[in-house]
């Protein structure tokens, strides 16, 4: 099968991730089921405040989040990203919506690996179909 192209990196943070193959496998099979190819995905684990500061540099948000997603490509077929994810922010809402960390973790690992596939957030409709999706793919994780 050889090497899946998503790597996993942390910055300003200690965190590993859990399963790292299984979590490969589920998000490329989650592309593949969208027809899409997968070229290269990096997930990158970070603190508020590092996800801060690029939200403020590359978005002009002066805010937290839990997430911001770079599409890198020029073919819309093609998944080249980079995914930004705060630790910080997954523990603290995984607390206040009483989840586990880790489904937290991965609905949004899954949401901005949706957000590459073409599926937005910014309306109504929009929104329902990608947390259709979310809840969709989150249901075929093996781990």
């Amino acid at each position: 099968m050889g090497r899946i192209p998503i790597n996993f990196f942390s910055e300003e943070i200690e965190f590993s991730l859990k399963q790292k193959g299984l979590v490969k496998n589920w998000i490329r099979n989650t592309i593949l089921d969208e027809k899409h190819q997968l070229r290269l995905l990096n997930f990158i684990f970070c603190s508020d405040s590092y996800l801060l500061n690029i939200n403020r540099q590359y978005l002009n948000h002066d805010t937290y989040t839990d997430i911001i997603t770079f599409d890198n490509s020029d073919n819309e077929l093609d998944i080249l990203g980079d995914v930004f994810i705060s630790i910080d922010r997954i523990r603290e809402n995984a607390k206040e919506l009483q989840l586990n960390e880790i489904d937290e973790l991965h609905r949004v690992m899954i949401h901005g690996t949706l957000h590459l596939l073409g599926y937005t957030d910014k309306t109504k409709a929009a929104k329902a179909l990608m947390t259709e999706k979310e809840d969709l793919y989150l249901s075929k994780r093996s781990l």
